[in-house]
């Protein structure tokens, strides 16, 4: 599967809320331009600009591609309730972004290599694809050898500091819960999902 393998902090600096792009101590020494700071000769954003940055940044955060992207828009507007919420739920709910919310990966995309490389159980069984969607009561663990607690011990460490979501929980023997659907103000990214399901209605 492609996925992007340019300049990170460059797509930070430009759409601003990614913190599954780096890791969580160089996300905060990132420095940005205030957001009503006066840039000379740029011109003010078009709704068409504001639309697809909206988009890039749920691209680019969550690392899928855009078809990846226009699959979950068709499957959230089929599901009951806001397409826009819906559209996050199905994305908070991959198993390389939980791992990530739990601490077990410092990045998303470290979660990813965690799932590809076959460290990763999901209630007792080896799950190799990142875009699994976890569910309610689901289980995960590492698998027992001492090079997989290695690498998740050193992530668990580096985010004690972090809050967990409401929606999971994680033992002191690493091993991970799903509670429940996370609620919308539990997601991890500052999007506005709405201008994201606009984009994609005219677009389509």
């Amino acid at each position: 599967m492609s996925r992007y393998r340019g300049p990170r902090f460059k797509k930070i600096r430009r759409l601003r809320a990614l913190p599954g792009l780096v890791q969580r101590k160089k996300y905060r020494k990132l420095k940005f331009r205030p957001v009503d700071a006066k840039i000379p000769f740029r011109k003010k954003k078009k709704p068409y600009r504001i639309r697809l940055e909206e988009k890039q940044k749920i691209r680019f955060h969550y690392g899928l591609t855009e078809r990846q992207l226009v699959r979950y828009i068709h499957i959230a507007g089929k599901s009951k309730g806001s397409t826009g919420q819906v559209l996050l739920q199905l994305l908070e709910m991959r198993l390389d972004n939980i791992l990530f919310r739990l601490g077990m990966a410092s990045t998303i995309p470290g979660a990813r290599q965690l799932v590809n490389h076959r460290h990763i159980l999901v209630n007792g069984h080896i799950v190799d694809i990142p875009s699994y969607r976890c569910k309610p009561r689901d289980i995960i663990t590492i698998k027992d050898n001492e090079r997989s607690f290695d690498l998740v011990k050193k992530s668990i460490a580096s985010s004690a500091q972090n809050k967990l979501p409401k929606h999971l929980t994680i033992s002191k023997n690493y091993t991970g819960r799903v509670k429940k659907i996370i609620d919308r103000p539990e997601v991890g990214l500052q999007i506005d999902e709405f201008l994201v399901v606009e984009y994609y209605s005219r677009q389509i």
